[in-house]
């Protein structure tokens, strides 16, 4: 099977997804930024991200059955597990369908997280 060109930006990457996982994502950036001014958008693991001082401390994707949020950082879930126990994860991805995003205070928690793991 023939891979598909890695998406240079955020927004080309939207553009390939399906209506209802694409609103909840642009949601999902919207918050992001929110939180993160002065992060950088961009692409990593081929996947929507966020940059903030070099390092990338968020990330976004869709897949067939839902949307993942990425904190790129294997302890970060397992850091807020008491919090996330109504979600399916893996230890780098908590899974969320389009039509119940994740909320804003929980996203912030993540992100918070993540950027003092250092």
């Amino acid at each position: 099977m023939k891979q598909h060109p890695a998406p240079a930006t955020i927004d080309e990457y939207l553009a390939g997804v399906g209506a209802e996982q694409r609103a909840a994502l642009e949601t999902l950036r919207a918050t992001i930024k929110a939180i993160l001014p002065d992060a950088e958008e961009c692409i990593s693991y081929r996947i929507p991200a966020f940059r903030l001082n070099g390092r990338v401390v968020a990330g976004f994707a869709a897949f067939k059955h839902g949307c993942s949020y990425f904190p790129f950082s294997g302890s970060t879930l397992a850091a807020l597990a008491p919090e996330l126990k109504r979600y399916e994860q893996t230890k780098s991805a908590l899974h969320f369908n389009a039509s119940r995003p994740l909320p804003a205070s929980l996203l912030r928690k993540l992100i918070r997280a993540r950027i003092a793991e250092g």
